[in-house]
């Protein structure tokens, strides 16, 4: 089932313990970050309001017990826009309470993960469900894909690969 911006929150902020995402695209091409971007290419300094919303989500999430967390997957050189996410987005996200884990795999061989990005929903319930991202090769989001009897098993590997070796944002050296 595609979930659509609504459908997509109303999806997401119903998960009871952990969400996880993995990161796997170089360029994400997202409108709301359109400017914020533009203005991180030009040498201007984060300002304090930055993501704002996502922040407050985060905050939220934390206060009632529950966990976001994502592993983003980089390689060397580093693209304009993972260097913008280290630099304003990350930092005030992991604030937030967001654990936000870094796994180069600039020199890796075959880690046995997917190249797309996803969403794992409370994995360790009754109750799992995985949400499979879709960009178009400029990083522009075209789906929302909530799977049908996903083989949770399956992520929940990935999710654990991906973690094993990854290392928490401020430890990683840019």
């Amino acid at each position: 089932m595609l979930l659509d911006n609504e459908a997509w929150r109303k999806h997401f902020d119903s998960f009871k313990n952990s969400a996880f995402r993995l990161e796997t695209r170089p360029v994400y091409t997202m409108p709301g970050e359109r400017e914020p971007f533009s203005r991180f290419l030009a040498g201007e300094p984060c300002p304090p309001t930055h993501n704002e919303v996502w922040r407050e989500r985060l905050t939220n999430y934390r206060a009632t017990g529950r966990t976001v967390g994502r592993v983003r997957l980089v390689r060397r050189p580093f693209t304009d826009y993972i260097r913008y996410q280290f630099a304003w987005a990350y930092p005030l996200n992991v604030q937030a309470g967001e654990d936000i884990r870094i796994l180069d795999i600039t020199d890796r061989g075959d880690l046995d993960l997917p190249d797309q990005d996803f969403w794992a929903f409370d994995v360790m319930s009754d109750h799992p469900s995985i949400v499979r991202l879709t960009y178009r090769p400029d990083g522009t989001q075209i789906g929302r894909e909530l799977l049908d009897n996903p083989d949770t098993e399956m992520f929940i590997r990935y999710r654990d690969t991906a973690l094993r070796d990854a290392v928490p944002l401020g430890q990683y050296r840019v």
